[in-house]
């Protein structure tokens, strides 16, 4: 039996640091190019999504990332205008001393104080949003 046609699978990951800063990468590529946008991509074949997770933070910025913790899947069809994405969206805390350097298909990566000020690609200030409120619940 062959597989169905099925969306694509993508990850996303928050990373934050000792600050509270949120590690931001500009797009290199359409669509959004130029934007604020969580480092991640396209998951591979025969990769879980936490190794995806793990392969595009390093790519995009250089760091190498830890323990994940599921943020939540993030299906909308119109979430990416190059067509249907789900994506598996992961948080983590940078180590220590963590200085991001930009590469693969991120023109750039930098620790953001405040997110809010910054229109950001795709669905990543509902994936911030709900990071926030996942870290919240865990503070009480």
């Amino acid at each position: 039996m062959a597989l169905p046609q099925t969306p694509a699978l993508t990850v996303d990951c928050v990373i934050h640091d000792g600050e509270g800063r949120v590690l931001l990468i500009r797009r290199g590529n359409a669509p959004f190019k130029g934007a604020f946008a969580l480092p991640g991509g396209f998951v591979d074949i025969d990769e879980t999504v936490e190794a995806a997770c793990r392969r595009e933070v390093r790519e995009e910025t250089g760091l190498e990332i830890g323990e994940l913790q599921l943020i939540g899947v993030y299906s909308e069809p119109g979430r990416d205008p190059r067509g249907h994405t789900v994506s598996v969206a992961f948080l983590t805390r940078a180590p220590d001393a963590a200085a991001p350097i930009a590469g693969d298909d991120a023109a750039a990566a930098e620790w953001v104080a405040d997110w809010r000020a910054h229109p950001l690609a795709f669905d990543h200030a509902e994936i911030l949003e709900d990071a926030e409120k996942l870290a919240g619940t865990q503070a009480r």
